[in-house]
This record gives C-alpha cells, structure tokens and sequence, in this order.
C-alpha cells in the first residue's frame, strides 16, 4: 500500500493558527460509514447525533510543557522535546540540533537550575537525558522552564494555554494534545450524560508514535513508536455496559481508538476487554479489523499521516478522501485547532 495514496492538497489558509472563541462552535462533518452519506452540523449539535446508550470513551492525558529551550556549555542553542518519562531522572526526547547532542552532550536551562546530559541514543533518532535539578521536583522546574509544545504548523502564539488541553485533562504525561477532545465543553459533556449517554475515560500519553512523519513509500514498512497506555476497571465496565444495552463505543480522537484497539489485541474484543497498563506501537491501517471502536470523533489529518490512515482503515479510504475534498470544498478548518469530525 502506497503511502502517496493517503495525500491530498491542502490551502494552506485552511491550517486553523487558534482556537474558536468557544469550543463547541467548531463545525462537524458527519460521515455515515454505511453509506458515505454526509451531513453539515456544528459540534454543538453531536447530542443530537447520539444515542442513550451510547458510549463516548475519551483520553484524559494531559499535555505537559515538554519544550524546553537551553544552551551548551559552550553557548550554542539547544532545544528538547520531553517524548516519555522513563525513570524519576530520565526522559526520552527529540534534540536540535541532533547532530551536535551526541552521548555526553550537557544542556543547561534557565539560570543553569536545569541541566541534562544525553546517555543515549533511541533507534528512532530521539536521545535519552538524564536530568539534575535545584527545586522541589522535577515537574515544578518543568513548570517553570517548560512550555507548551504546539505543532509546527502553528504559527501564532497561543494567549491562553489551556486551550490546548481538553476540559476533562487529568493525567499529565504527553508531548501533544489528543485534539478530538478539544471541541467539548464541561456544558456539552453534561448535556450528553443526562440524555443517557456514557462518559469514561483512558489515558495514552501522545508522543512520538501519534504524530512522527512517515518516511517510507510503503505503508507497511512503517514502525510506529511506542507510547504508554492505561485503561482503568471502570472505563472497561463502561464499554461492557454499553455492549449490553446496544449503546455503541464511540472513540473521542484516536488516540481512544488505538488503546482500546491496542488493549483489545491482548485481552480479546469488546466483551472480553480487561483493564491494565502497557506500551503500544499499533499501527492502524486500511485492513486492519476494530474489536471494540464503532464510532469516531476526530479532527482532520495532514496528509500521508498515520491518523489519516486510521480514520482510512476505520471508514474506508475512499470515503475519507471524498470527505476530505467536501471539508476542504466547504472551508473546513483542518489539525489541531480546526474543525471535527463524526465517523457512525
């Protein structure tokens, strides 16, 4: 499968630089699987396409500020990009430039009360620090010297940090919004919990693995990078549930879809998922078979990205490519900041 055939032209104005003013003004475009049949409503309108019963399963990950900007010794500019916690000192990262943060390279951030040291080298081109720090906890020097690592694509500074984290945020771990959950608000996800509707949630923390470039011609030659998942008992029972009153799993971006997908290889399909906590390189393309995902929430996805190929594998690469040029035909805002859309 050639990766070429996940591309499509984008104008560039269409690469949403902020946020709406209010969440769930965003505009969604509603993909029937069944039928390719296609409707035109807002994200304020999703408890209208819902059933009681059905099942929303979210990624509560939140987004750290994992950008780090410092020097060399010697006063050269350096830049991380905290990917994964590996022990209380260590971290996977991306570093700029690579080629001069080899095994033994030193950093210092802020005023030197940051300072890391590269141990390692990752397959994937990535370094292992080791980290030293004068503060009460690493996270608190994180806090203070870190800052939110939006996509490259965005080119405006964001005023108000939250805006890049979902309402229901909890867990901080990744280097990435899950950004299908960015359209709700506290309001929305009440509303949809008194018509019926289940709310739960699991945690994958975004690193690597969700938004690394493909650089191969070939689909299947791709490896994904691994990333750090947990599904708790009560996410499990949710779905159980929702299994059992007809209510269909409904992922929210999919990063949802890929734990619960990941879990399901393990511990069997809807009826027999089983909580736990694990790391996951699946990579979802045209082929592969869902065990418990029977709807999506996403937003839309650069070209010849692994996520395009996901929402391609879940409703067919020739509907998503067809939906694509309508989005595109009608103005839709695309990526992290843009418009959604609901896959049923």
């Amino acid at each position: 499968m050639r990766v070429a055939d996940f591309d499509y032209e984008l104008p560039p104005e269409l690469i949403a630089q902020e946020p709406l003013a209010r969440r769930d003004a965003s505009r969604l475009l509603v993909l029937e699987k069944k039928t390719g049949a296609l409707q035109h409503r807002t994200f304020a309108e999703l408890p209208q396409l819902l059933r009681p019963g059905d099942c929303l399963v979210a990624n509560n990950s939140r987004v750290i500020p994992a950008r780090l900007l410092g020097r060399k010794p010697s006063g050269g500019a350096v830049e991380l990009l905290l990917l994964r916690k590996l022990s209380l000192t260590r971290w996977e990262a991306l570093a700029r430039p690579a080629r001069r943060l080899k095994k033994g390279a030193t950093m210092l951030f802020g005023h030197g009360e940051l300072e890391g040291t590269v141990v390692d080298e990752t397959a994937t081109g990535g370094r292992i620090v080791e980290f030293s720090w004068t503060g009460a906890s690493f996270e608190a020097v994180l806090d203070y010297l870190g800052q939110m690592p939006l996509p490259p694509y965005i080119h405006k500074q964001l005023a108000d940090p939250e805006r890049y984290q979902t309402v229901y945020s909890a867990e901080p771990g990744s280097a990435a919004a899950p950004t299908a959950g960015l359209h709700f608000t506290s309001e929305l996800l009440q509303q949809l919990r008194q018509m019926g509707v289940a709310i739960t949630y699991v945690t994958l923390h975004v690193g690597l693995g969700t938004f690394r470039p493909v650089q191969v011609d070939t689909v299947e030659e791709h490896v994904m990078h691994s990333e750090s998942y947990t599904i708790e008992p009560q996410a499990v029972a949710a779905v159980k549930e929702a299994r059992k009153r007809g209510g269909r799993i409904i992922a929210v971006g999919t990063t949802a879809a890929r734990c619960l997908e990941a879990q399901a290889l393990i511990g069997g399909p809807a009826a027999d998922l089983q909580p736990g906590s694990s790391e996951t390189d699946i990579f979802i393309y045209p082929g592969f078979r869902f065990q418990v995902v029977e709807g999506l929430i996403t937003n839309f996805h650069l070209p010849k990205s692994t996520l395009l190929m996901l929402v391609s594998a879940f409703a067919g690469k020739e509907q998503i490519m067809t939906a694509y040029r309508e989005a595109i035909a009608r103005r839709y805002r695309f990526f992290s900041f843009g418009d959604a859309m609901l896959i049923i």
